[in-house]
């Protein structure tokens, strides 16, 4: 599916660049998961799982995954991926994944944009709702998702899985 990318994301100290990942972009993206108490004790250092994930998100048209860079480096990303369902007489979904910024770019409006841009994506593919989960820990994040117009609607559940 076509999308509308790049794209030029206006901050209050400039601007940015939305373009889509490519695998050279994989090690800044896996950095940017890894960046915090969270993502530390979750990531690793072998690049083969990474290397196989984005070969799978990249060939499916439901996956959009996305780098932000500002002055040419990767200072954001997030995936996008639109479900198709029954629920809701069949509307599309917009799911927000992995939404992260580097730490130097925190604050600097970098996230807002880039998630106002998803949204704005996810409608533009037409889907009706646009959710996402956040760990029950990251409060600041939760106050980030408010302040965007979430809304605090259901209580998740994981189920981890040990690789068959």
């Amino acid at each position: 599916m076509e999308t509308g990318l790049p794209a030029e994301l206006l901050l209050p100290s400039g601007a940015a660049r939305v373009r889509r990942a490519v695998r050279d972009d994989v090690p800044a993206i896996v950095a940017l998961l890894a960046d915090d108490v969270l993502g530390a004790a979750r990531e690793s250092a072998d690049p083969a799982p990474y290397a196989r994930a984005f070969a799978a998100v990249d060939a499916d048209p439901a996956h959009l995954l996305v780098v932000a860079e500002v002055d040419g480096e990767v200072a954001g990303t997030l995936q996008l991926t639109v479900l198709a369902g029954l629920a809701r007489r069949g509307a599309l979904r917009g799911q927000l994944e992995a939404v992260r910024v580097a730490a130097a770019h925190r604050s600097s409006g970098l996230g807002s944009a880039l998630v106002t841009w998803a949204v704005e994506e996810a409608r533009r593919r037409g889907c009706a709702v646009v959710q996402l989960t956040t760990d029950a820990r990251r409060v600041d994040a939760h106050r980030f998702y408010e302040r965007l117009g979430f809304e605090r609607s259901h209580l998740g559940y994981k189920l981890p899985l040990d690789p068959a």
